[in-house]
Parts: C-alpha cells; sequence; structure tokens
C-alpha cells in the first residue's frame, strides 16, 4: 500500500498502482477491497494437447506430448503479437474452461502427456494459478513448462521459477528502443530473468527470438543478441529463431522469409553457440540437433515432426560419447505435428 492511497502490484516490472476497482496493464489482475486478486485464477482460454517441439523446446524430452493451455491478458504490449485474441482479450466471457489444479493434472496423465505448458498468453501475470497446477503436477510426477517473456520482478521470479521444471524465454530483440517502441517494456529484466534461470535454478531454459523484417534482423543485432548469448549464459543454451507473420498492429509488414533465419542461424553458429534452430519453416538443417564434437546428427526434424533419433537414453552422442545438453530419457516415438483439443469439465 502506498502512501497516496493505491495499491502497487509487486509482481512485474510494469509496478501498477491502482485504486480500488482498477486493473493492472495485464487487465487480469485488480485491486478488490484492498487485495490483489488474479481475476482469471481457474479460467482458461482452453487446453489442447501439443508436442513439446512447438513450444518450442528441442532439448526437453524430444517427442513428447505436452498439455497446454493459457488464460487472458498480458504484462506486455507487443504490436507484434502472434496470439493477440488470447493475449490482448478484455472479454473474459471467453474463459470458458474452468479448471482447478487437480483437474489439469489428471487430464494430462489421462492424456499421456509427460508436461504441462503455461502458455499460448505469458504465465507470469497468472503466476498464482500456474504456480499451484505446478504443484499438483509434480505430486503425479508430471514436468512444468513455462512459455514467457521473462518480465518478472526479482522476488516472485524465485518464487515462480522454483515450480517450473523448463522454460522457453522470448528474447524479442537486442536492443532497449525495440522493446520500447514495440512491446511497451524495456529489455534488461529479460536479460536479468535469462541470467537468473542459467546460473542459479536448475530449469532447463532455451530461448526464442521472433524475426520481424528491418525491426530486430540486421546483422549487427543479431550477432549482439548472439555474443551476449555465449558470453552470459554459455554456448549450450539452444536459441531458436522463428518467423514474423503480419498480425494485430503489425500488418504493413511482409512475413520473414525463410533466408533471414537461416542467416540469423549461420551468424548464431558462428558466434559459438551449440545448437541454433530455425522454426516456422520447412528446414531440416535448421531443426536438426547435431553432436557439437563430431558433427553428427541426432534429432533431425522437420518443423515439429522428428525424421530420426539417435540419441542415448542418457542423451550422449552414440558415435562419440559427448553428452548433449538438455533433459533426455528414453525415446518413446514422437506425439507429431498433430494439435488437440480437450474439453474439462470442472471438478
Amino acid at each position: 500500500m502506498l502512501d497516496d492511497g493505491r495499491l502497487q502490484c509487486d509482481l512485474c516490472p510494469r509496478d501498477c498502482r491502482l485504486h480500488e476497482g482498477q486493473r493492472g496493464a495485464c487487465f487480469v489482475r485488480q485491486r478488490i477491497d484492498d487485495a490483489m486478486v488474479l481475476t482469471t485464477y481457474g479460467r482458461s482460454s482452453g487446453f489442447c494437447v501439443d508436442p513439446i517441439e512447438k513450444k518450442p523446446l528441442n532439448h526437453f524430452y524430444p517427442g513428447s506430448a505436452v498439455f497446454s493451455f493459457g488464460t487472458a491478458g498480458c504484462n506486455l504490449a507487443c504490436k507484434f503479437c502472434q496470439n493477440w485474441d488470447i493475449s490482448k482479450s478484455r472479454d473474459m466471457d471467453r474463459l470458458m474452461d474452468r479448471a482447478s489444479p487437480d483437474r489439469i493434472a489428471e487430464a494430462a496423465l489421462q492424456t499421456g502427456s509427460k508436461s504441462v505448458a503455461f502458455t499460448y498468453n505469458d504465465p507470469v501475470i497468472f503466476a498464482e494459478y500456474a504456480m499451484d497446477v505446478a504443484d499438483a503436477c509434480h505430486e503425479r510426477g508430471l514436468q512444468t513448462v513455462a512459455v514467457t517473456a521473462g518480465y518478472i520482478h526479482e522476488a516472485p521470479r524465485r518464487e515462480f521459477y522454483a515450480k517450473m521444471d523448463a522454460a522457453n524465454v522470448d528474447l524479442k530483440g537486442f536492443t532497449d528502443e525495440f522493446y520500447v517502441k514495440l512491446t511497451g517494456s524495456h529489455l534488461q529484466p529479460v536479460l536479468d530473468t535469462l541470467e537468473y534461470l542459467v546460473h542459479e535454478t536448475a530449469v532447463w531454459v532455451e530461448i526464442t527470438t521472433l524475426l520481424i523484417p528491418t525491426k530486430n534482423d540486421s546483422d549487427d543485432e543479431l550477432r549482439a543478441l548472439s555474443a551476449w548469448i555465449a558470453a552470459a549464459l554459455g554456448p549450450d543454451v539452444p536459441l531458436h529463431f522463428t518467423a514474423f507473420h503480419p498480425d494485430f498492429k503489425m500488418t504493413d509488414l511482409p512475413p520473414t522469409p525463410a533466408s533471414t533465419l537461416m542467416r540469423a542461424r549461420d551468424i548464431a553458429i558462428a558466434a559459438g553457440l551449440r545448437y541454433v534452430y530455425t522454426g516456422n519453416i520447412h528446414d531440416v538443417a535448421g531443426g536438426t540437433t547435431r553432436c557439437h564434437h563430431c558433427g553428427a546428427g541426432l534429432i533431425a526434424r522437420d518443423w515439429h515432426r522428428i525424421e530420426f533419433y539417435r540419441l542415448t537414453e542418457e542423451g550422449s552422442c552414440p558415435r562419440c560419447g559427448t553428452q548433449i545438453a538438455g533433459r533426455f530419457g528414453e525415446f518413446k516415438g514422437q506425439f507429431g505435428r498433430q494439435r488437440i483439443p480437450v474439453r474439462l469439465t470442472a471438478r
């Protein structure tokens, strides 16, 4: 509570200061009776079973199924949002699916999923719900995945990621100007989150950068981004370059050509990163995990489909024995490119 009577939300760097009844910038956190209330707790925009590669996570139990859901709202204001109908929603009536944490964990088990992903919109803003679901998942032996922009304060960051087994963090660009003008946020808190995750937690981390023509795809920016990852996080953090398509408030730009993603991958590999992938395009070379020691192809992918899998159960190269960074186990086949909607009955 502030001296002027407003209540400050300390979850993310926006530090929204609210009068009674007001909502934060994310829209879903509201001051009610002098408390900060998560208005979307227990409510979802829908449930689906996806391939883990769609998150994208290429080094976290490849080929497995992940039970995915989100809510509504977002604490960023990305003009290029690819899920804007969910993240920018102000219509709570579209959150038709209701489910308790236990019900979600049970449904994930029933669908044969190995993990549950908090995705579609940023789980940071529904942290309490995601954390309770994570507890229910861990009680049943399920893994948890956060797909996030990483825009969160230090104290809640510790609490939130203590419940997560893996995270894909959007590093949307590598200049503060990009973040301010196109996302309404700042770069440094995201870099802080990445360094915290890699160096102070056991969370498996992968990074995604959506390349937008003329906005964040210059050679200089890609070199700077790749060099920072190599120096600050290390060469083993996988990096995914994905393709922008015109959407939301940025319909005046063309889709990202495949050649841009391939160029970005070459730059990142030259900077010393061992695992760099292209996404949202058919590019087997850009989807293949290779041994960084002998160069052997270990997991070949075309989009989200695994073409072959040659890793040992321990996650090492069968040719030279080099350990590949990630979380692996017995490969029991792949879920594939399918996406299966799931309807839950609340209980």
